[in-house]
């Protein structure tokens, strides 16, 4: 029924090809109307509800249900801008008055005016004007007319004094900066904002504050918030595809150009090509698909596959036509043949790939779907357009007088015997060939547990000069953004929302005596086993504890600081007695402030929360929730319990998640695989079994590939989820080929070894040509300087080459076994299709 329905469909592609053409051009518009509604948002983050059972996400919940916020802080924001005069003085005098005319200028906008909170601007210029300045407060032009009035010398004077004796020029200057020297290359200035961020007003004024700076980039004025960001990833994006599309063509056309060697046949494919990524885009956005920068990887994947369709579908046609033959007829007995193998590619690729929907992450779900999708919109453009191109083309040619006629790939000199050795090597040592091959996939993937696993990150490498020195649009024009974000961390956070803010929940009996000095000793742990992690310093943001926010409502409130010295018994600041009195105090001199950090229920003190502002960023993750773990350690010494339920803590708890994840997934899949090409092999070609030994050697391919990530030492991370699927995918895809020409051939009533040969040969040179044209459009990837791109386009090129190994070397040698062991199997379905085997 299946069968029959394809050759029905193929045959009037070949006769009607301009009916054909005409309807898929109608299509294509439809669906390529699809494009302007791409969703090129963001698709990062990920459903939280999919690790609610995880012990640091349950806590993390419990954190967010039993403690309150200071609502009047939710709209207070710090942007900040930069300077950096690399070789110059930031902190001269013409410096400083320069930044008060900056803040002048920016002032004139009344959506920046409106969003200022009462601190408002606060610059080194600002503190050593109002020092110079006769004024008690001066205001913006009278801290100007100080500056522009006073000599260098005063001037140098009163930065020295700032530096000394006020605390905030700390904040405004990089944190190895020694407060006796009044030159600096760097000093940043902060607006602090208390407006809603989702508001236009706050759009207004945040764009406000970046143009100002961009259009001091000369003088080193910069920032480095999102409005920065959005512009680094607009240009990077644009550098990314103006260098890696060309060069993936012009891969892409040489191996097509050494394969075809026929410029029509070029020409057919990449329309198809073309098409087929057009229609995925198009499709994605019909329903909804995200479709961010990382949308590149299925599009040069979609480019690979869909050639690998062509040089299936050109291959079988230059077999098929004989030497008195027309076109029609070879196209369509050869299309007939060829839609098999695609139906079976399809789908098992469908199946690869959307397992990636179990993902919680939005952008490997996204990039499960836009593969799946690209897949299917190939099999339907290779199976439609191609094959009328193809025909229309050829037939009018030949009307010209020109012979169309081509040598079949795999037919060369050098390949044919090539391609025979393996053959001959399964007629003679199959057993010992898949002994060898299952003892080395099993070693590689015994490396699964060893290796390195990361988040996915954005890191942005140096581009090497070469690249840079390309001709026109080629070249890489570097941006200053990554070197000036760089700058930026000689700074300590100007404010909580530039830290990494790590939380610990704190259970157990918090009314016994030293319960406050545990809390308190692992604070201390941490900051012993990294000094630098921390932030502390006056006017930034603080260690948050229960002990920091009694001090702070003792110092407004004397009745409190005598409770506290009361039952503080060894005089070290942290009360020890009788704590549940302590607590009740607290709570009656500032209810708000003690639920931030102790949670009563009923009357009973349930829990603690420490804040932690941490120096940190997401390629420390790991190492910096090592350390957080050694204070939780350190707090639960005498029975306490305590969890790190910060962003770090948790990310690094649901990367192992869903690392683990990715390895059920797999089986599952493989698993799906096995069953859907049984099924489909014996419906199509009556031989369950041999639907399921084309299958099995993917698991081969996938350990082969996991320890040749160990031996290249690249790092596990959650790109990988996408990997298994695609190694799934393709692999499959190429013993799905051979498999499907061996039920061909053995049909025809050629031998065992007459078959094989004629499957491997006949298929080896499209997969090798599919081979060779995608690893090089992924290795294209390799120019990109983003280290997950990089890494992910190595991965795939080495799952290319060995899935290709695997097909051509090992599959011969298992079909071999299977026709010599298992019964049933002397032929798979008689010319008539009446009786199956097995």
């Amino acid at each position: 029924m299946i069968r029959d329905a394809l050759h029905a469909g193929t045959d009037f592609v070949t006769e009607h090809n301009r009916i054909t053409l005409l309807v898929m051009v109608v299509m294509s518009a439809v669906v390529l109307a699809g494009i302007p509604m791409l969703d090129t948002g963001s698709q990062a983050g990920a459903d939280a509800d999919s690790f609610d059972h995880l012990e640091r996400v349950e806590k993390a919940n419990y954190v967010d249900a039993n403690y309150g916020t200071n609502e009047s802080d939710e709209n207070r924001t710090v942007q900040t801008v930069y300077v950096w005069d690399e070789d110059g003085n930031a902190l001269s005098r013409t410096a400083l008055l320069e930044e008060l005319r900056f803040q002048q200028a920016l002032l004139e906008s009344d959506a920046l005016r409106s969003s200022l909170a009462d601190e408002g601007v606060t610059g080194l210029s600002n503190l050593v004007a109002t020092r110079v300045s006769d004024e008690t407060d001066p205001d913006l032009a009278a801290q100007i007319a100080a500056l522009d009035g006073a000599s260098d010398e005063t001037v140098a004077d009163a930065l020295s004094t700032t530096l000394a004796e006020d605390p905030r020029a700390a904040r405004l200057l990089p944190t190895d900066h020694d407060p006796a020297r009044i030159e600096s290359a760097d000093r940043r200035l902060l607006f602090t904002l208390d407006v809603d961020p989702g508001s236009e007003t706050y759009t207004e004024a945040t764009e406000t504050i970046y143009d100002a700076a961009e259009e001091r980039a000369d003088a080193g004025y910069f920032t480095a918030g999102q409005h920065a960001f959005t512009a680094f990833n607009e240009h990077f994006f644009a550098q990314m595809s103006q260098l890696v599309l060309p060069v993936a063509l012009l891969v892409i056309l040489l191996v097509l150009a050494f394969s075809y060697r026929d410029l029509v046949d070029i020409v057919v494919g990449m329309t198809g090509v073309g098409l087929s990524v057009a229609w995925m885009f198009g499709i994605m956005g019909w329903i909804g698909v995200g479709a961010g920068y990382i949308s590149i990887i299925p599009a040069v994947l979609i480019t690979g596959l869909s050639i690998d369709f062509g040089f299936h579908v050109f291959n079988r046609y230059r077999e098929q036509r004989g030497a008195e033959e027309g076109i029609r007829e070879p196209m369509s007995r050869s299309t007939r043949l060829v839609a098999t193998a695609l139906v079976l590619v399809t789908l098992t690729a469908a199946i690869g790939f959307l397992s990636n929907l179990t993902n919680p992450l939005p952008v490997i779900r996204d990039l499960g779907v836009s593969i799946t999708l690209g897949v299917v919109s190939a099999f339907i453009i290779f199976l439609t357009v191609v094959p009328a191109m193809k025909v229309g083309i050829d037939g009018t040619l030949e009307r010209f007088g020109f012979d169309r006629r081509k040598l079949a790939l795999g037919r060369g000199r050098y390949l044919t015997p090539a391609l025979r050795s393996t053959v001959t090597l399964a007629r003679r040592a199959a057993p010992a060939v898949l002994v060898l091959a299952i003892l080395v996939s099993a070693a590689g993937g015994l490396a699964w547990s060893e290796l390195d696993r990361e988040e996915f990150e954005q890191d942005v490498s140096e581009v090497a000069e070469w690249k840079q020195n390309l001709p026109g649009p080629l070249g890489w024009e570097v941006s200053s953004w990554v070197e000036k974000y760089e700058r930026t961390e000689v700074y300590q956070p100007a404010s909580e929302s530039d830290t990494v803010q790590e939380r610990v929940l704190v259970e157990g009996n918090l009314t016994r005596e030293s319960a406050l000095a545990d809390v308190e000793a692992g604070i201390e742990r941490i900051r012993t086993e990294d000094e630098d992690l921390v932030v502390s310093g006056a006017g930034g943001p603080q260690v948050q504890s229960p002990v920091t926010v009694m001090d702070a409502v003792a110092d407004e409130n004397e009745s409190f600081a005598a409770t506290l010295d009361a039952h503080d018994g060894n005089d070290d600041g942290i009360p020890d007695e009788d704590l549940v009195t302590v607590y009740g105090a607290f709570y009656d001199a500032d209810a708000d402030a003690a639920r931030e950090v102790l949670e009563r229920t009923n009357g009973q003190y349930r829990s603690a929360l420490v804040t932690l502002p941490l120096d940190a960023d997401w390629t420390e993750r790991s190492g910096t929730v090592a350390t957080l773990e050694t204070g939780e350690r350190e707090m639960e010494r005498n029975g306490l319990t305590a969890t790190v339920v910060g962003s770090f803590a948790v990310s690094e708890a649901v990367l192992d998640e869903l690392i683990g994840g990715i390895l059920q997934t797999m089986v599952i899949a493989l698993l799906a695989i096995v069953l859907v090409l049984a099924l489909a092999f014996r419906v199509m070609h009556g031989s369950a079994t041999l639907g399921a030994v084309v299958a099995i050697p993917i698991a081969l391919v996938v350990g082969l590939v996991v320890g040749a990530m160990f031996l290249l030492d690249l790092p596990l991370n959650l790109l990988t989820a996408l990997l298994m699927a695609l190694v799934i995918g393709l692999g499959v895809d190429y013993n799905i080929h051979i498999g499907d020409r061996l039920a061909d051939e053995l049909r025809e009533g050629n031998s065992t070894f007459e078959a094989l040969e004629n499957a491997v040969v006949g298929t080896g040179g499209a997969l090798l040509g599919s081979t060779l044209t995608s690893a090089g459009a992924f290795s294209a990837l390799l120019l990109v300087p983003l280290a997950q791109f990089r890494g992910f386009a190595t991965i795939v090129v080495v799952a290319l080459l060995i899935a290709f190994a695997v097909s051509i070397v090992v599959l011969p040698s298992v079909l071999v076994l299977w026709r010599r062991y298992l019964p049933g199997t002397d032929a798979v379905t008689p010319a008539d299709g009446a009786v199956t085997q097995d």
